[in-house]
């Protein structure tokens, strides 16, 4: 006997939830790329530093982050490498100078949706 009933779809983020979550990538990105520019003396160092660490962070995206990623890791190895760019992000906003208050509020922010969507993903 077989039941006709069909398998249950396996567990999905939410779009807005996916959406947050690469906004919050997308500006981590951003951070690192503007400190990399303005951290050391333009044009020489400061222009090879940002374009250096642009290319550094979206070569981690691009291989464990992206919805499809170049190199599938667990859940464990992945959230491991979205803190690492995360806490890159907070610690570039520091170093700009920016108040301590929002770049904390940026790294708990995207940590907790970052988390949210991992573990609905199933």
């Amino acid at each position: 006997m077989t039941s006709s009933s069909p398998a249950p779809a396996p567990h999905t983020a939410h779009p807005a939830l996916q959406l947050a979550r690469g906004l919050f990538q997308l500006a981590a990105i951003v951070i690192v790329t503007v400190w990399g520019f303005l951290a050391w003396p333009l044009p020489f160092p400061g222009i090879l530093t940002g374009l250096g660490l642009f290319v550094l962070a979206v070569l981690l995206w691009a291989l464990f982050l992206s919805p499809k990623p170049v190199l599938r890791v667990d859940r464990f190895a992945q959230a491991l490498f979205e803190l690492c760019l995360i806490a890159a992000a907070v610690a570039a906003l520091l170093a700009l100078g920016v108040y301590w208050v929002w770049a904390a509020v940026f790294g708990v922010a995207a940590a907790a949706i970052g988390f949210i969507t991992s573990s609905r993903r199933g």
